[in-house]
């Protein structure tokens, strides 16, 4: 056992089970690509369950995507673009213990995270202004009215599940900036920032197919 392994071990850094960090990195890392493999069979779930709806009636999605607002759905996808960004910088720049650095960018990264839900918020609060909030107050009329409301019901139940995520992965990356400033996270033990990053890729990939299906396709 070299010195390394010896410290991050007296430290509680590594496991008992594990013989060095390497493997216990590999090992949570594995875990974690577990865990997203689960979670994007749960949004695929719901992403077939969408492309069924929107063929069965066409017509009524298309209707029911232009009351999106486009503009505000292309903020928000620049907006976890350059946070998936900046929180790459940071997982790199931690093996160079570039603490302050670091710091930073995951407080950047948490705050456009922040930013995203206030924005998604106040679209989510014209909705309610124009009776699109199903089961609270939705009012359109028409031949494709049900067709339209299947379609917001879908919007919702997936933009806010998608949002939750993003409330997660905000926390979670908040924490890990308060354990690099702390020096609980640094060069030689990174694998829970490594994770970090790995999850909140997955909140903006889950984004950048949202984005399309519910504000672009058909307009």
């Amino acid at each position: 056992m070299n010195s390394s392994t010896a410290d991050l071990r007296a430290r509680g850094l590594i496991a008992e089970q594990f013989d060095d960090a390497g493997q216990q990195h590999a090992t949570a890392q594995f875990g974690m690509w577990v865990f997203l493999a689960t979670e994007v069979l749960f949004f695929g779930v719901l992403f077939a369950g969408y492309a069924v709806c929107r063929a069965r009636d066409p017509e009524a999605f298309l209707l029911g995507s232009q009351h999106t607002e486009i503009i505000f759905g292309a903020v928000e996808a620049g907006i976890l673009l350059l946070s998936s960004a900046t929180v790459t910088f940071a997982v790199n720049l931690i093996k160079f213990d570039e603490r302050r650095v670091v710091t930073a960018l995951l407080a950047i990264t948490a705050l456009l995270g922040v930013t995203f839900l206030v924005l998604h918020g106040i679209e989510y609060s014209h909705e309610y202004d124009e009776h699109l909030m199903v089961g609270v107050d939705f009012a359109q009329h028409g031949p494709h009215a049900r067709g339209i409301e299947l379609f917001f019901f879908l919007y919702y139940a997936m933009t806010l599940y998608h949002s939750l995520h993003v409330l997660v992965g905000v926390s979670v990356i908040g924490t890990m900036g308060v354990l690099v400033w702390r020096r609980k996270i640094r060069s030689g033990y990174t694998t829970p920032l490594v994770l970090a990053g790995l999850y909140w890729h997955l909140v903006d990939i889950v984004w950048i197919f949202l984005f399309p299906l519910m504000y672009l396709i058909g307009r």
